[in-house]
């Protein structure tokens, strides 16, 4: 799976309420709108900034806070592709995965705001096209990148009407 996309920066310790703040989270259920106001309280015109396919870059600790999904779930629908971060919050990395968004843990210490960056899942490697350089990451296993392919773990069920993945059934 490669995406290919900008980059958009921030720092450590970027919470679940500077991702979509409470406000929207309690006024519509609609996430195409609340994607309006992705990461507004950290970058006003954060949602008039960016493409799809781009993606957020973030120091340690991204997605602390709360374990609601909205976080992970408007960064989707907003049209982002991946999370790169040097680390996430537990239960946001799994409600990311849960989700269908992908996420990798990488070093992102030299990846400037607006690099264009390609990052292939299944190889584990983050190009930075823009300086022509990369960082090898550990590559997501094979089951997570299956749920991310089928977009997320419930249309993953829907898919098949329960668990089923090829990367982890017995060989015959």
């Amino acid at each position: 799976m490669l995406l290919r996309g900008r980059a958009h920066k921030f720092g450590n310790d970027v919470n679940t309420d500077y991702i979509i703040a409470s406000k929207y989270k309690s006024a519509t259920l609609d996430m195409q709108e609340m994607a309006k106001h992705l990461m507004e309280d950290a970058d006003p015109d954060f949602a008039k900034k960016i493409a799809p396919g781009d993606f957020i870059v973030a120091g340690s600790n991204f997605g602390c806070g709360s374990s609601r999904e909205t976080a992970p779930r408007v960064i989707k629908a907003a049209g982002l592709s991946a999370v790169l971060a040097r680390g996430f919050a537990r239960i946001f990395f799994r409600n990311a995965i849960n989700l269908g968004l992908p996420v990798v843990e990488c070093d992102t210490t030299n990846i400037d705001e607006g690099d264009q960056l390609e990052v292939d899942l299944s190889t584990g490697v983050v190009r930075n096209v823009t300086k022509g350089t990369e960082v090898r990451v550990a590559p997501l296993p094979p089951v997570m990148l299956e749920l991310l392919n089928d977009g997320g773990l419930a249309e993953h069920f829907k898919k098949y009407g329960t668990f089923h993945l090829r990367s982890i059934q017995p060989k015959r």
